[in-house]
C-alpha cells in the first residue's frame, strides 16, 4: 500500500505543440474545493520531462509511456505532490530551483545543463521562494510556468464550491493573470515582483501553458506585459 495521492479526474494528454503535451487534472484544495492544475510533458529524442506533475490513471499512464521514456521532473515552484509517484515509478531525475531544499532533488535549473535543448530556463530572483520557468522554442515561444503565470479564461474544472471563489480572487481578471495568492506569498515585504516580471514578459513568446487554467495561445507576450502593467 503506497503514500502516494489518489488518482483524481483527469483529461487525456495532448500535443498543444510540437513534441509539447498537456493534460489538465484536478487538485482538492479544501473540503468541497476542487479546481483544475496543470502537467506539461515536453519530449526530446525519446526521452519525457514532466513540469508540474499530476499523477496519471492507467490509461493516461500508457499514453505517457507511449510517447516516450519518463527520464526527468521538474519542480518549477510549489507543485510536486505528485513527483513522488513518478520518481518511484521511473527512477526519474529530478529538477529544482536554486535554494529548494528536497533531498529528491538532484539537479538545479540554472546550473546543471537542462536535458531539453530547446527550453531555457528563466529564475525568478525577487520571490521569498524558488521559482522558475522554461521557455520553449516551439512555435514562436511557449512560456511554461507554475503558479507564476495563469490563464483562466473561465472557471471551467473547478467545483460548485471553488467557481465563485476562484472569481473572487481574480484568477479570471485578466488574461494571463499574475497568481494573486501565489504574489502575495511570494513578495518580500516591502518589496516588489515588478523586476522579475518585466525580465519575465521581455522574452520572446506567443504561448503560455501555466500549472493551472488553460493554455494561451496566442499574443501572451503582449498579454502578459499589460498585465505586468496593471499588476503593478
Amino acid at each position: 500500500m503506497s503514500d502516494f495521492p489518489d488518482v483524481m479526474a483527469h483529461g487525456e494528454l495532448t500535443e498543444e505543440f510540437p513534441d509539447i503535451f498537456w493534460v489538465q487534472g484536478t487538485v482538492r484544495m479544501a473540503p468541497g474545493m476542487l479546481t483544475p492544475r496543470n502537467m506539461v510533458v515536453l519530449r526530446h529524442e525519446g526521452d519525457l520531462t514532466l513540469l508540474n506533475t499530476v499523477r496519471l490513471d492507467e490509461d493516461g499512464l500508457a499514453a505517457l509511456d507511449a510517447l516516450g521514456q519518463v527520464k526527468h521532473l521538474v519542480k518549477l515552484g510549489s507543485h510536486g505532490m505528485d513527483d513522488p509517484f513518478y520518481l518511484d515509478r521511473y527512477g526519474a531525475s529530478r529538477w529544482g530551483c536554486p535554494g529548494v531544499t528536497s533531498s529528491s532533488i538532484t539537479h538545479r535549473l540554472g546550473e546543471d545543463v537542462f536535458p531539453v535543448r530547446w527550453a531555457e530556463v528563466f529564475l525568478f530572483e525577487q520571490t521569498l521562494g524558488g521559482e522558475g520557468a522554461l521557455l520553449a522554442d516551439r512555435d514562436g515561444g511557449v512560456l511554461l510556468t507554475c503558479d507564476a503565470v495563469q490563464n483562466w479564461p473561465d472557471t471551467e474544472g473547478c467545483s460548485l464550491l471553488a467557481k465563485p471563489i476562484t472569481l473572487a480572487a481574480g484568477f479570471t481578471a485578466r488574461s494571463p493573470v499574475i497568481g494573486p495568492p501565489w504574489r502575495r506569498a511570494m513578495t518580500p515585504k516591502g518589496g516588489s515582483l515588478r523586476g522579475d516580471f518585466d525580465r519575465l514578459a521581455a522574452l520572446s513568446f506567443e504561448h503560455v501553458i501555466g500549472a493551472h487554467g488553460k493554455p494561451l495561445r496566442g499574443g501572451a507576450q503582449a498579454a502578459l506585459v499589460a498585465t505586468v502593467q496593471a499588476t503593478f
